[in-house]
C-alpha cells in the first residue's frame, strides 16, 4: 500500500510538472531513442506604443473630409498619424502595412469599424498602389465607403 501511495505522488508531481501554464513544453522524440524528452521554451512578443506607428490616411471616396475626420479619430487613439490624402477610389476600405505590423493593421480595423480581413500586407520598402510617398509608412488606411463619416 505505501508503495503504491509513493507512485501515486510521484506521478501526480512530475504531471503538473509537465503541464504547468507559466512553462509552455513540447514533447519531442529523438529518432534513435525510445524515450520522450519535454522542451520548454518561452515566446517573446516585442510591443510597439500605437505612437510609434506611422500612420496614413486616404480618402478613397467621394465624401469630402472623411481622411481627415479619420486621421483624427486615429490621432486621439494614440497613433501616430501623417497628413491625410487623397488616394485611389476603393469599393471597401483597405489598410495595408509593413512587415511587423499587421498587429497595427488589425486594432486600427477595429478601431474605425472595418472587418480584420481589411488588413493586408505590403512589401518591405513597397509602396500603396495610388498613394505616392508611402513607403516609409507602417499603416495605410485607404478608407472605402464602408466606413461613415
Amino acid at each position: 500500500m505505501l508503495i503504491i501511495l509513493i507512485l501515486f505522488v510521484g506521478t501526480t508531481f512530475v504531471a503538473l510538472r509537465s503541464h504547468s501554464p507559466s512553462h509552455p513544453s513540447t514533447p519531442t522524440k529523438h529518432p534513435t531513442s525510445s524515450t520522450t524528452t519535454t522542451t520548454t521554451t518561452k515566446s517573446t512578443i516585442s510591443t510597439v506604443a500605437k505612437s510609434q506607428v506611422s500612420v496614413q490616411v486616404a480618402n478613397g471616396t467621394t465624401t469630402t473630409g472623411l481622411a481627415e475626420t479619420y486621421t483624427q479619430t486615429l490621432q486621439r487613439l494614440t497613433w501616430n498619424t501623417l497628413p491625410r490624402l487623397n488616394g485611389p477610389a476603393e469599393t471597401a476600405t483597405v489598410i495595408y502595412y509593413h512587415p511587423g505590423f499587421l498587429w497595427a493593421a488589425q486594432e486600427i480595423a477595429s478601431e474605425i469599424g472595418v472587418p480584420a480581413t481589411a488588413a493586408k500586407p505590403l512589401a518591405a520598402g513597397a509602396t500603396v498602389p495610388g498613394v505616392a510617398g508611402t513607403t516609409g509608412d507602417d499603416v495605410v488606411v485607404i478608407l472605402g465607403p464602408d466606413v461613415h463619416s
